[in-house]
């Protein structure tokens, strides 16, 4: 049996027909809790989820279960660990499928904040009709952008900055900074890259390490007026620390697709931070990853590895080494 745990898409027919055609049983629920899914889904084989958190409650509650399939990249909410010493093999949707799309969204939110561009928007509609609203804007092309991570995405974004004649450094701790990539890229050190950035873009993955990276201490060591965008993962990036550096005039303005709080991990979420108010941010509801090819791309990755696993056949993206008994 193959059941998906939660999805937001407007059915389950990609998945359905991928499964059901390849003479497998298909279940979809919408839990968002272990107890729920348990209960929901006692014959699962494959788990394919895409915000429920799948941990040792579920693990452990469901006999026949062997396989875990993400949704997207991030296995964040999946209990990797113990799913590897349970013998469960762990399977995601490489960056592939939406280099092009996160990197668009990114360069959006630079240009957006490059040209003022929220500010004008609110002012004309409040009958304010002056140039002067959002200055004051500097030439996009003397400016330093800061990309943090030079994975697929990174680089995607990198491309897309060099068009407007921006000087770009990285930092990414798997690359020397001795190096200059292609492009004129300049890697440097974490501390450089914050010092020198009129524009910081964080496109790096949610690990322990870059957990709460960017904090008070590494937020003050930005260039004073510089801007921050965040199209990784919202726990990279102190919230409290953003707002008290808007407050101060430190940062000029702050771009987010996720926030700490992960709200569509939540069942009854409800806007709390204070970012949420505050004119000089870009918040989007982590959608950097979505186009509609991007979103048929996803479904139908997630769902064919659960028919490759469910037939004996090699799974194209695992995510953990799992032990042949």
């Amino acid at each position: 049996m193959i059941v998906v745990t939660d999805f937001d898409y407007p059915d389950d027919s990609i998945e359905r027909r991928i499964v059901t055609g390849a003479n497998l049983e298909f279940k979809s629920l919408q839990s968002k809790s272990q107890a729920e899914i348990v209960l929901g889904a006692p014959d699962a084989v494959t788990l394919i989820t895409q915000y429920s958190f799948i941990g040792k409650e579920c693990i452990d509650g469901l006999p026949k279960l062997k396989h875990i399939a993400r949704y997207g990249v991030g296995t964040d909410i999946v209990d990797v660990d113990y799913a590897t010493k349970k013998g469960i093999q762990v399977t995601n949707v490489p960056a592939d499928y939406c280099v092009a799309e996160v990197a668009d969204h990114a360069l959006a939110f630079l240009l957006s904040f490059a040209r003022g561009l929220k500010s004008y928007d609110l002012a004309t509609r409040h009958g304010e009709w002056k140039w002067q609203t959002a200055a004051p804007l500097q030439r996009l092309s003397e400016s330093t952008v800061g990309i943090v991570g030079m994975g697929r995405i990174g680089k995607a974004i990198a491309e897309r900055v060099s068009a407007f004649g921006c000087k770009i450094v990285s930092f990414d701790p798997y690359v020397s900074t001795e190096l200059m990539i292609s492009g004129g890229i300049q890697m440097v050190t974490l501390s450089q890259l914050l010092e020198l950035s009129d524009y910081v873009i964080i496109q790096a993955p949610l690990t322990p390490e870059t957990k709460n990276m960017f904090d008070a201490d590494a937020i003050s060591r930005m260039k004073n007026g510089s801007v921050l965008i965040n199209t990784g993962r919202g726990p990279i990036v102190d919230t409290k620390a953003v707002q008290s550096a808007l407050n101060s005039g430190h940062l000029r303005g702050a771009g987010f697709d996720d926030l700490p709080e992960e709200p569509s991990k939540q069942k009854n979420w409800e806007p709390h931070d204070d970012l949420f108010r505050d004119e000089r941010t870009l918040i989007t509801p982590h959608a950097a990853y979505y186009s509609q090819q991007s979103i048929a791309f996803c479904r139908e990755y997630a769902a064919t590895e659960a028919v490759l696993f469910a037939k004996g056949l090699p799974v194209r993206s695992p995510v953990n080494k799992v032990e042949e008994k």
